[in-house]
């Protein structure tokens, strides 16, 4: 069997983990990459090979030798990157968020759907074991029906040093700036945190009211170049459409949390407890409880489970494309969150109103 070829458009940071990860891969061959600053594209292409290099989306499709392509662009590159990628048939997995607005989402999973291509947004918290085995357990009914559920993402780079000093590094500045493409962590964590909540509870979003904030971090509120008016927290309240309610709050200055996810649901007959957490040695650490049946009914007790173990999202896009079928989180899901967040920052510009999604 040929080598399946990937290009890897945009060679920042992030594109470091997608390099890496199509590497260590057998029958798979990165053949090229996309850039506009020739340093990075230089960086990159000294990584991980021999491979083209190019300038442009379209340079890389005038050439076309390949199947299938990485989209590791800023967000608000994301949708003029990758429609033409689909349009000339080549497969995509794409960082999330899909889009920054529901429109331009919605607008790349039609493209996608009728270019019958595989297309991924590659929500990393798929990649969880805990996560995918609460989830099959809720589906499986163990919990009962859902009624109640609680997610929380919470990083601290605004308050400890861990990550580099916010205040002169512009990787993090850019991120407390609207100027400069941030749309907060609303933006940046908010749809992993509503994909790993409502993905476990199984039922999607159907109203949602939420309060965003941004706090005084700087004389001005602002740093050289950078206005930093993007918001820090966000908490908000969530209807399901199978008639659960929880809420979801993320937030930069919850001080000693490094980088932490955790979930509760609850059900009629039972509950389990999810958490994805930065330990002190640097590695994540997860976790899964469960309370089911007489445990539940009669004592409450919690169990720790050893879930099984899963193929990353690298691993699923590539196996999804030899094997010519669709594979999720798909373009259509990561739409389908955008439009939450689109009306999550429209309840708090309409004073935390409920809105229907």
């Amino acid at each position: 069997m040929s080598d399946l070829r990937v290009i890897v458009v945009g060679t920042g940071g992030m594109a470091g983990q997608h390099g890496a990860a199509y590497a260590a891969m057998d029958g798979v061959e990165i053949v090229g990459a996309v850039d506009t600053r020739p340093e990075n594209l230089a960086a990159f292409m000294a990584e991980f090979g021999d491979m083209r290099g190019f300038a442009s989306v379209e340079e890389a499709l005038d050439w076309g030798q390949f199947d299938a392509a990485s989209n590791v662009t800023p967000d608000t590159a994301h949708h003029p990157t990758t429609l033409p990628l689909l349009a000339a048939g080549k497969h995509v997995l794409c960082e999330k968020p899909l889009a920054p607005a529901h429109r331009l989402a919605e607008e790349m999973a039609k493209a996608a759907r009728d270019a019958g291509v595989v297309n991924m947004v590659n929500l990393s918290y798929r990649e969880v074991p805990a996560l995918i085995e609460a989830a099959r357990i809720v589906a499986a009914g163990e919990i009962g029906e859902v009624r109640h559920f609680e997610a929380s993402y919470l990083q601290s780079w605004l308050t400890q040093p861990k990550w580099g000093d916010w205040r002169t590094e512009d990787t993090w500045l850019w991120r407390l700036s609207k100027a400069h493409g941030s749309l907060g962590v609303l933006g940046d964590v908010g749809v992993h945190i509503l994909d790993f909540a409502t993905h476990c509870a199984g039922s999607d979003a159907a109203s949602v009211s939420c309060r965003l904030t941004t706090f005084d971090k700087a004389p001005g509120g602002r740093i050289g170049d950078y206005l930093l008016d993007a918001n820090d927290s966000f908490a908000m309240t969530v209807a399901l459409e199978d008639g659960a309610t929880g809420v979801i709050h993320a937030s930069r200055f919850a001080s000693g949390h490094l980088d932490d996810l955790r979930l509760r649901i609850f059900g009629t007959t039972g509950g389990i407890e999810v958490k994805y957490e930065l330990g002190p040695s640097g590695k994540r650490e997860s976790g899964l409880r469960t309370c089911l049946g007489s445990d539940a009914m009669i004592e409450g007790r919690w169990t720790e489970i050893e879930p099984p173990g899963v193929a990353t999202n690298y691993v699923r896009f590539i196996e999804a494309v030899r094997a010519g079928r669709q594979v999720q989180p798909d373009f259509g899901r990561g739409a389908a969150l955008q439009a939450v967040l689109d009306r999550a920052a429209q309840s708090d510009a309409d004073g935390s109103r409920s809105l229907t999604v």
